[in-house]
């Protein structure tokens, strides 16, 4: 099983939890913003001497709330690769339709190869209206009134821009010619002729993996059309198993070919450990119900199952004790977290698995406390 630890990356908060302060309330001045960013590269150092497999970050942009601070997990990454011996990093996720599709090839390439071919293409399409009409794109986010309009230009867009990464990474030389991107636009001169086909510079050194977050039935049915790993979060435990055997069975439509064991798929599991169960629902009540004040206004919890045993409507923020009883959390002492994942292990078959230990608000101190306890006491009870 591959261990990766997955970071949203936010500044410290003193009043995490469900009622006040309404988030929006909230700024913290770029001091304390990159007081942040220096601690989320240093929980990258303490995963690497941890022996974890892989290390991940997100993208988010003009979150003065403090909940995510890294606008370019690329860059960063670079940063953390410097610091680093081993451990791969991803992006969960490189927001692509906020890229120019051709510089997020170059950046990744250009990382990817100076890490020594430890980088992972994270790709997705967006969550937060906020950043995505302001960097060129629209998002069907569940406050969004024209949410079926946009979600149509968003995924145009990372469609095309995705057929445009691959060609560009893959090939010597590529063109393309689409409803949203033209590469090269026609006309260009150069030296007495003109610009018929572009060249990536650099290319990957080395093989690389693409994962998408396996949000919508839409995705259920792209990323394993595509051959690309899919990623699961915040589902009821049997719609993971539902979902999870579904990717395989598309896949194996698409290419002829049996997924093995858990693979090309990926599980995010949110966790907390303590000494004992009343401990860890004490440490991390705050923190869940800050990160569901949070997420909720997005549609999130639409992977939740409501009371009729079907997906919960969006705009739900559950408890943490029904968080609990989904499994979307595990909460408890190291032997009871271990427990539950073996559980999962037996139900589905996890060849990928990326920890969230860290909840909005959480100390650094805390998140590092929990990477070592979790690396020392519960990943030993799995082998």
């Amino acid at each position: 099983m591959r261990t990766g630890v997955f970071l949203f990356g936010g500044v410290e908060l003193t009043d995490a939890g469900a009622g006040p302060p309404v988030p929006t309330d909230r700024r913290f001045d770029h001091k304390e913003v990159w007081r942040a960013t220096e601690r989320i590269i240093d929980m990258a150092v303490a995963c690497d001497q941890l022996g974890y497999d892989s290390y991940w970050l997100t993208e988010h942009h003009f979150q003065y709330e403090g909940y995510e601070v890294i606008p370019n997990g690329i860059l960063v990454g670079t940063i953390v690769a410097e610091r680093t011996e081993q451990i791969r990093i991803g992006m969960a996720f490189n927001i692509v339709p906020q890229w120019h599709p051709l510089r997020l090839a170059e950046d990744f390439a250009t990382f990817h190869n100076i890490s020594g071919g430890r980088g992972i293409l994270g790709v997705g399409r967006g969550t937060v209206p906020r950043e995505a009409e302001t960097l060129g794109t629209k998002i069907g986010s569940f406050d969004n009134p024209d949410k079926a309009a946009a979600d149509e230009l968003n995924r145009k867009q990372f469609d095309e821009a995705m057929e445009v990464i691959r060609l560009a990474l893959d090939n010597e030389s590529f063109s393309f010619h689409g409803e949203v991107y033209d590469f090269p636009p026609p006309g260009i001169p150069d030296r007495g002729g003109f610009v018929s086909e572009l060249s990536l510079v650099p290319r990957p050194l080395y093989p690389y993996e693409i994962w998408q977050a396996a949000k919508s039935p839409a995705t259920l049915e792209q990323i394993p059309r595509c051959g690309w790993g899919g990623v699961f979060w915040n589902y009821h435990h049997s719609f993971i198993k539902e979902r999870w055997e579904q990717f395989a069975e598309r896949y194996q439509a698409h290419h002829g070919r049996e997924l093995a064991r858990g693979e090309n798929r990926l599980l995010v599991q949110c966790l907390r450990v303590e000494d004992t169960y009343e401990d860890a629902v004490a440490s991390v009540r705050d923190g869940h119900d800050e990160l569901w004040k949070f997420l909720g206004p997005y549609g999130w919890s639409k992977g939740y199952m409501g009371p009729d045993g079907k997906p919960a409507k969006p705009g739900l923020i559950p408890s943490l004790e029904t968080s609990i009883e989904q499994k979307t959390w595990l909460v408890g002492s190291p032997e009871q977290v271990a427990e539950t994942i073996s559980w999962r292990d037996e139900e589905i078959g996890l060849e990928n698995l990326l920890l969230f230990p860290a909840m909005p608000g959480d100390p650094y101190e805390k998140v590092e406390e929990q990477l070592y306890r979790i690396a020392e006491e519960v990943l030993p009870l799995l082998d």
